[in-house]
């Protein structure tokens, strides 16, 4: 179980694939299709965070599929770090 001083972040939270029942967390505009765990790190480092990589552990509505997850200190509300995560992924993936 994570820290309380810790945010979990899963991919399936910047999938422009899933609706918001589905699992997606940020607007539309700022998800991107199919997102990979690689993907998100390399994002949160370039937000400033230090991610750290739990790659076994699978979303409890996608159970069937080992995504992995990423925890990230908690510098705010998540909301705001969801945002600053999905504007380095969208950035990379246009590149």
């Amino acid at each position: 179980m994570p820290e309380k001083d810790k945010l979990v972040i899963w991919p399936i939270y910047f999938d422009s694939d899933r609706s918001r029942q589905d699992g997606r967390m940020v607007p539309l505009a700022d998800a991107i299709s199919k997102p990979n765990i690689d993907d998100i790190i390399s994002a949160a480092s370039k937000s400033g965070l230090k991610p750290e990589i739990e790659r076994e552990k699978k979303h409890p509505k996608t159970w069937y599929h080992s995504s992995g997850r990423i925890l990230v200190p908690k510098k705010g509300p998540k909301s705001d770090i969801l945002k600053m995560i999905a504007r380095n992924l969208k950035g990379k993936r246009e590149v």
